[in-house]
């Protein structure tokens, strides 16, 4: 029953054709695996370039590329070529050392950097490449007083972009470290103090990574500058610009990028002070540079610095003081060249190497031992007098190549007074130099002289100096005065009102 009614339903199939539908079974089975890909497998001999993992940086981030992954399986010697397949449209990166294996670059816009490496082992050539993506963070606010300990981090790689942002005057009262590379931007006639209720300014950078107080707008006079009355004996600059200040007047209708007030304290070396409108650095009397080595003043519309008297001997010979400021000099501010117990001992001007003059502002009196060093220029303002007391003396030995120079801050005849020496030392001389210009007023007993000796047993030894362009006497010797007896034979007088030497009787 079962039979005849499986029988009704179809023929039954025979073997051929089950033979046959397993067959097109198999043969669809091959098919179906021979359609899809094949995983692609290296030769272990292969040759492989590998551009390094792809990375996420910052703008102005040095980036280093890693091909040292890339190999070849053979042991054969590679070489490697990279290039910069895409950047942003603005872009105009290179690559530094681009045929080693860590090449460098510094993304300057934001956006993606595509680079290839090529490499070669002599017979054929395989290729990676790696994907850069640059962007930039967003600067920080410092809107409040610092009264806390604090330390401000490098947070953005650029050096010219900003880490921080201040829109308000702000003041430091506890101990602020600025770390390497950091940039902070002021807002318009904004000002930032150090004060002396426990303020520590700690600003030390390094030559690749300077410390930069800038204005948000990069102008000359664009904020007011940097206030310092710490007296800590702490604070310190190193590696540090402070540029585009002046906006406003700090003290005594003086712009400057920085001013150190009352007996502040700082340390100085390697730092810029450049584009302020007004002076770079401004030092009051009473002001102590604790430090101070190879800074640049460069592009102020004022003189690059104007430092108190008691601090011209800190000033080294690497400093450049001439560099396109409005008066390319170092101004003097002060009128005692020592104490009058000579405590301070002999005072050393030095000659800068870039040939920078002191200029003196007011007439000073030199109340302990002053030595001017060979090429030093001392510039006077109009009517000022350099006065030698009887207990100073000024030693002022140049050479025939770097002679020593006093003269007046316009290359005009008489315009300052003069040099009046009381000395009695035996070291008061001038050997090798040149005085000129003085004689603008009466400097004693109603006469006028580039150099007068007075006083009671005041003497001093003068040979080998021109002495010209004198509104009076090249030389004038007081009563009881005395003067080297060859002064006359050994020394060029020119272009002077009077006589070259008047002796009172």
């Amino acid at each position: 029953m079962n039979y005849v009614a499986t029988h009704a339903q179809g023929p039954r199939p025979t073997r051929l054709a089950f033979v046959k539908k397993v067959s097109t079974l198999l043969l669809s089975a091959a098919l179906l695996v021979t359609g899809c890909k094949k995983p692609q497998v290296e030769p272990v001999d292969a040759l492989t370039a590998n551009a390094g993992p792809d990375q996420t940086v910052q703008v102005g981030q040095t980036v280093t590329l890693d091909g040292t992954a890339s190999h070849d399986g053979q042991g054969k010697a590679i070489t490697f070529q990279w290039t910069v397949t895409k950047k942003p449209a603005a872009s105009t990166v290179t690559l530094t050392a681009p045929t080693t294996t860590k090449p460098t670059f510094v993304p300057d816009e934001v956006g993606e950097y595509e680079l290839e490496v090529a490499v070669s082992n002599g017979a054929i050539t395989n290729v990676d490449k790696v994907l850069v993506t640059a962007s930039v963070a967003q600067p920080l606010t410092l809107d409040k007083d610092i009264t806390v300990k604090t330390i401000l981090e490098d947070r953005i790689a650029s050096p010219n972009l900003p880490d921080y942002i201040v829109p308000r005057n702000i003041a430091v009262k506890h101990e602020l470290t600025i770390k390497p590379g950091v940039v902070i931007a002021f807002e318009r006639d904004v000002r930032f103090d150090i004060n002396d209720e426990g303020g520590i300014l700690i600003a030390k950078g390094t030559a690749d990574k300077k410390i930069r107080f800038i204005g948000v707008g990069q102008t000359k006079g664009y904020w007011i500058g940097i206030m310092l009355y710490s007296e800590s004996n702490v604070n310190v600059m190193e590696h540090v610009e402070v540029l585009h200040a002046g906006s406003r007047t700090m003290l005594d209708g003086k712009k400057t990028g920085m001013a150190m007030f009352k007996q502040s304290q700082l340390a100085l070396k390697n730092n810029l002070f450049a584009q302020n409108d007004g002076y770079g650095l401004l030092v009051q009397e009473e002001a102590i540079l604790r430090e101070f080595s190879t800074n640049v003043f460069s592009n102020n519309s004022e003189a690059g610095i104007i430092v108190s008297t008691e601090n011209v001997a800190k000033l080294d010979v690497a400093s450049v003081f001439t560099s396109g400021n409005g008066r390319n000099v170092v101004e003097v501010n002060g009128s005692y060249i020592g104490h009058s117990n000579g405590s301070d001992g002999e005072i050393n001007w030095k000659g800068f190497a870039d040939k920078t003059p002191y200029r003196l502002l007011n007439t000073i009196a030199v109340r302990t031992g002053w030595r001017l060093h060979p090429g030093v220029t001392v510039e006077a303002a109009r009517d000022v007098t350099v006065i030698i007391n009887e207990e100073g003396y000024l030693l002022a030995k140049g050479t025939a190549e770097q002679k020593i120079r006093f003269t007046g801050a316009a290359n005009t005849t008489a315009y300052w007074v003069g040099i009046l020496s009381h000395s009695t030392s035996t070291q008061n001389s001038i050997d090798q130099a040149e005085i000129s210009n003085a004689g603008s007023k009466a400097i004693v007993s109603g006469k006028r002289a580039n150099l007068a000796l007075y006083g009671h047993d005041a003497a001093m030894t003068i040979r080998n100096t021109r002495i010209s362009g004198s509104g009076g006497y090249g030389i004038l010797v007081g009563y009881y005065a005395s003067i080297n007896d060859d002064a006359n034979a050994s020394n060029t007088f020119e272009g002077n009102a009077q006589a070259r030497i008047q002796y009172e009787e």
